[in-house]
Order: C-alpha cells, then structure tokens, then sequence
C-alpha cells in the first residue's frame, strides 16, 4: 500500500526479491495539467501495472465493496509505505497484520512529513523505522530500525534518497523475520524517556513553507531552507522591485553569523554582480538558488543579472 517514488522502491525489491505480491493498493488516478485534461496513474500504479500485479484503487478504505474484494486477496501480511491512515478492518485483516516503514526514528516524528520536519530541526541523523499498526497514527509496536546521518548539506531530496533505499532493505529484512517467526515487537512507550520531547512531522501546507525572518536565526532558516527543497520550497515576499510585491522561492543558501551592524531584519545586501544575502537576527543568510513568481529557477547570479538596484528592495 503506497503512493510515491518513495513506496516504488520498497515494492520494487520484494518483487525482484520473489515474494508473491498478490494486488497493489494506491491512491485514485489524478487529473493534472493546465486544464485538468491528462490524468495520470501513481508512480506505484505505473511500476504495478508493469509486472502485471492487480491493482486496487478505493476512494474511500472503509468502502465495503473495496474491503471484501481486500478480502478475496487473503493476504497474509500488508505492507505500508507512504499511504493514508487505515481503519482496523483494513491494517487487521491479514493473519500477520500489517507493518508501516515510517522515514523517521519513532517515537520520533510521527506524522505525514517526518524527512522535512527532521531538516528543519536541524537534527543530524534520521532513520527508518518498521513497526505494525494499531488504532493511533504511528505509535505501534516496533519491528525494527536503522539510522542513517543528516549532513549539514543534505536537503530534503537527498534524505528522501538515502531513507527510500534504506527503507526497501529494512521492509525486506522485516518480512523475512516475522515469516521466519523472530520478531519481538518493542512497545514506543519504552523508548521515550521521562524528560524526551516528542517532535511532531505534521503535513506542510503552504503557508507553513513561508519564513518569518523576525523569529529564526541565520542557520534555523538555512535549515528551513534545507528541509523544504525541492519541494514545496521556503519562501518569502520580495518587496521593492518596480513598487511590486513579489513571491520569492529559495532553494538552497548559505548562512554567516557575521556582524550586521544593526540592520533591519530582513534587508538585502548585495554587489549586484555575484552575491546577495538577506539580514537575520543574527547574521547573514547567502541566497544560492531561487525562483521568482511565474519565473524560472534561477542561480542568484543569473537572478542579479536581470535586477537593478537590489539593495532598494527588502524581504518579509
């Protein structure tokens, strides 16, 4: 059961590995396209319907019609990469259950954005955790888990890679110990501490992508940043270009706690040719990548070139 890039690679590796996948679930085909006119299958869709494995596509899981053909499968073990929240009668079927493969270290993270929100945070190391599922979004029992480092570089898309290879081994290795009978599932409630705060990884909205300059510091926004390339990407309102007000996307920068000398939150500095960085509350913040509203994706080089007097202009 799964939608994305991310699940492909799972389902991938149990096929190539010759367990015997019986049907696939994935998310209805959606119209895209300026006007709607081309619908397009799931990448899980597209790789099931190429090693002509069935395919199940419910609008809505507790559809009695979508249980009983479930059902008919007689599946003896599910598994969930990347999907939507499921009712018991679903996750309870099968006689082993059903197992989700989570990219985060639970208890850590549960939610529908765990590899953005651990960036955000700055954290250095994620993971990939395979527990089965019970009635409270990512709280079940665990089967087991694997750490992998964040690098200070790293973006959302390069965890994203790293988690989705890691997490088609984990799942294997998973299936294998609950056929070969030796899992020993641990309770979450015993890894979090007396003082642990759990960190959220709730779904990202747009608005939750904009950055307010005023409350973060020069590296917690080279971290937002991170968190959020390439997609749906941080932004900001660009004002002073021709008296407009301007969406400015920013895809990858560099930060400096280097004196300001008490400028304004949010001024431009730049020498028109190469660099332009952004005051923070404590330093400086060196846009590399970028995007203007109805633009294209542009170096800041490429960006400067085109603009005059960008230091009359301030973000917010």
């Amino acid at each position: 059961m799964g939608t994305p890039d991310f699940a492909v690679e799972t389902l991938r590796t149990l096929v190539e590995g010759g367990y015997h996948i019986v049907a696939v679930i994935t998310m209805p085909d959606k119209s895209v396209g300026r006007h709607g006119s081309v619908v397009q299958a799931s990448p899980v869709k597209q790789y099931a319907v190429s090693r002509n494995i069935p395919v199940l596509q419910p609008e809505k899981l507790k559809d009695p019609a979508f249980v009983e053909e479930l059902r008919t499968y007689q599946a003896d073990l599910q598994v969930v990469v990347a999907f939507r929240m499921l009712p018991e009668v679903v996750w309870n079927m099968p006689r082993f259950g059903t197992f989700n493969v989570h990219a985060a270290l639970l208890p850590q993270y549960r939610g529908a954005a765990p590899i953005n929100w651990a960036v955000i945070n700055g954290e250095t190391e994620t993971g990939i955790t395979t527990f089965f599922l019970t009635h409270d979004i990512d709280t079940g029992k665990i089967i087991q888990q694997e750490r992998v480092p964040i690098l200070s570089t790293d973006n959302a898309e390069d965890v994203h890679d790293k988690l989705m290879h890691l997490g088609a081994r984990l799942c294997r290795e998973t299936v294998d110990a609950i056929i070969a009978g030796t899992v020993k599932p641990i309770p979450q409630e015993e890894l979090i501490g007396q003082d642990t705060e759990l960190k959220p990884a709730p779904k990202i909205f747009k608005e939750t992508c904009r950055i307010v300059w005023t409350e973060k510091t020069a590296k917690q926004v080279y971290d937002f940043i991170r968190g959020l390339s390439p997609y749906p990407a941080a932004w900001t309102m660009l004002k002073g270009i021709d008296g407009k007000e301007e969406q400015l996307k920013i895809y990858a920068s560099e930060y400096s706690e280097e004196s300001t000398d008490g400028m304004p939150v949010g001024t431009i500095i730049s020498d028109g040719r190469e660099k332009m960085s952004i005051v923070t509350t404590d330093g400086q913040l060196y846009l590399t990548d970028i995007q203007l509203a109805g633009k294209k994706r542009m170096s800041v080089t490429a960006f400067l070139c085109g603009v005059h007097d960008i230091e009359s202009c301030h973000v917010e």
